[in-house]
């Protein structure tokens, strides 16, 4: 099952890739949550669990109304997963781009040569497990792009957009440009 889902989510992207005659469109990085995400629906699971053990454990008439509870522990944490796993940010040769949405898809993008700013934002609790938010200022203020949370090894991927941008002659001259 999951490994249908990823080929899903993958699909998903590589659909949204340029590819023309006079076009190439590489990824250079393709951003999954943090499993940090995943903590709510984990506990949601524990929950359903011991609400079970409860149902064992109950009368006929109570039982019902615990079997509900656990379907909707289970259906809950499942839905905020998936919406989690199917969320997407990938950073390619020259844009970035957003894929969100299960029953859905919204397609959020940005040429590289119009960010402007890119804000990383590590919480005490991101410091500690290796998460950060991008806040992205952009010319054309995408709002679906604007904000991406639970990012993992932030500080690298921003290294990663910073030197394709650099290395992309978009800000500033290329590296392998020499003044004489």
């Amino acid at each position: 099952m999951l490994g249908w889902l990823r080929s899903v989510r993958d699909a998903r992207v590589r659909r949204r890739l340029l590819r023309d005659v006079d076009v190439h469109e590489d990824i250079v990085d393709e951003v999954h949550h943090h499993r940090v995400v995943y903590t709510v629906p984990a506990v949601e699971l524990v929950l359903a669990a011991a609400v079970f053990y409860l149902f064992l454990v109950s009368s006929v008439q109570v039982g019902w109304l615990l079997l509900v509870v656990i379907a909707a522990l289970l259906g809950h944490a499942g839905w905020r997963a998936l919406l989690q796993f199917m969320d997407v940010f990938v950073v390619t040769n020259m844009r970035v781009f957003r894929v969100t949405g299960v029953l859905s898809s919204k397609h959020a993008t940005t040429p590289l040569s119009r960010i402007l700013d890119i804000t990383v934002d590590q919480p005490f609790l991101g410091l500690l497990l290796g998460y950060g938010h991008f806040t992205f200022e952009s010319a054309a203020q995408e709002q679906g792009l604007r904000d991406i949370r639970y990012v993992p090894k932030p500080l690298e991927r921003d290294l990663v957009i910073q030197r394709h941008v650099q290395a992309s002659g978009l800000r500033g001259p290329r590296p392998d440009h020499h003044r004489r």
